[in-house]
């Protein structure tokens, strides 16, 4: 019987009701990742569980529960957190493994699991291949004393809570700063605002009031238009935007000015810099080439990796390195914590504008950005870029054009069934016109396969 893969870039992810995002294949993982991580393990048998704002959340944590229990597993149920709130209570709780149900910045209608290992950091390809395996293999519910317990973690948000906090300095805070935080209606709804609160700061909440439906709905770090008009309207200093699972995080300035994650990363960078604790960054092969050539000013190490900060963080691990992340605002400072964590990066943002006295619009000037333009193309099936010769010829027509000014890249989704065209350059314009010309190549190719398929 050959093996069926599910782990795709980040967890497994889909549309709810479709295989397989469904209440019985939870179920079934519930179990399969039980035994795995039971197997590695001759004591108390313990996996943290936790969740975003989507109503679907309910079922799969009852799925999921029940499965790992049949595996002879405890279970402690978080209910909604951030994504690296799991990850860190992993840790605390000394577990085997942390699970979180979220399909972080996509609609309410999907969702997903990403796993956790017991050091906080994301499983290996060898432990998801052990799971994906035991996913063929019949449910063996354990005898009946050996079964599993689930009990709720009344004080989950505390501690994370107090976690971020501490990741600021010794005497350091947000007193006198205005802030204005949009929670995406997600995970970070009852967290986030009271980190920034506890430390000082005056507070104006967004997108805090979750109804399991309007996750990420016309707010949030990917549609951050109602941020940028509340920081002008409340006159705040700065507005800070989470995603649904409450590890990518985007800034808007006091000017309305959107700041994502590739110049939060330069920023943090360049004061870490100054005070001799940076060695190097971690990017990813979308970030932009401005970042590139301003830390390179700076001498400052980078080097870029495939998408996913799963794989920034391998490259950080490998290199030692502390810091790295993507221009979606997915940031790791590896000193503080195990994964993308969206509250502890603003925190860190804040430290290097408080530490110097510097507004964030200022500090973010200092990155000279290059235009960029991307593209999502729809796709349907298996779609590799390479077997079409009319995309290929594309992007070296466009290589061409850019010269050493630009660059471009072609990349399917590892999360949605999408292409993505990303082009960038010194000329707007030049960038603009050769995204639209190749993703229309590419979506001219994408309706043929669909049409032969």
């Amino acid at each position: 019987m050959t093996q069926k893969f599910f782990f795709g870039t980040d967890g497994i992810r889909g549309r709810v009701g479709v295989s397989p995002i469904t209440a019985d294949f939870m179920l079934k993982l519930g179990w399969a990742s039980g035994k795995v991580f039971s197997e590695k393990s001759e004591g108390r048998k313990l996996i943290i569980v936790g969740k975003d704002t989507r109503v679907s959340g309910y079922m799969f944590e009852s799925a999921i529960q029940a499965g790992l229990i049949a595996a002879g597993v405890d279970v402690a149920l978080l209910g909604p957190m951030p994504t690296p709130a799991i990850a860190y209570l992993t840790r605390t709780f000394r577990a085997q493994a942390g699970i979180v149900i979220s399909a972080s910045h996509n609609p309410f209608y999907d969702n997903g699991i990403k796993f956790f290992g017991a050091d906080g950091f994301k499983l290996s390809d060898a432990v998801q291949k052990s799971i994906e395996s035991y996913l063929d293999k019949p449910l063996i519910t354990e005898d009946p004393s050996k079964l599993g317990k689930a009990f709720r973690v009344e004080d989950a948000a505390g501690r994370y809570i107090e976690f971020c906090k501490g990741t600021l300095p010794p005497g350091g805070n947000l007193e006198g700063l205005k802030i204005v935080v949009d929670c995406a209606n997600g995970a970070t709804y009852h967290t986030g605002p009271m980190v920034f609160r506890e430390l000082g700061a005056t507070v104006i909440e967004l997108a805090v009031e979750p109804d399991g439906f309007n996750i990420n709905e016309k707010c949030g770090s990917t549609q951050p238009a109602i941020l940028q008009d509340a920081v002008l309207k409340q006159k705040a200093d700065m507005g800070i935007a989470f995603d649904g699972d409450g590890d990518r995080v985007m800034f808007v300035d006091h000017k309305g000015h959107l700041i994502d994650g590739d110049e939060l990363i330069f920023v943090i960078a360049k004061h870490r810099h100054q005070n001799g604790g940076c060695t190097g960054v971690a990017g990813t092969l979308m970030s932009n080439l401005g970042m590139e050539k301003s830390l390179n000013a700076l001498k400052i190490p980078f080097v870029r990796t495939q998408v996913g900060d799963r794989h920034v963080i391998e490259a950080l691990r490998d290199r030692k390195w502390k810091l790295g992340g993507e221009s979606s605002g997915h940031i790791v400072c590896s000193d503080l914590t195990t994964t993308g964590d969206a509250i502890v990066a603003a925190l860190q943002v804040l430290y290097a504008m408080r530490d110097t006295s510097i507004p964030l619009n200022t500090l973010k000037k200092e990155m000279q950005k290059y235009p960029q333009s991307m593209i999502n193309v729809p796709i349907k099936g298996d779609f590799n870029l390479k077997n079409y010769p009319l995309i290929i010829h594309a992007i070296n027509e466009a290589e061409n054009e850019l010269k050493e000014k630009g660059r471009i890249l072609l990349r399917p989704s590892g999360t949605e069934p999408l292409v993505r065209v990303m082009v960038e350059g010194e000329d707007p314009n030049l960038v603009e016109k050769i995204a639209k010309r190749v993703a229309a190549v590419v979506e001219a190719e994408a309706k043929m396969s669909c049409r032969e398929l």
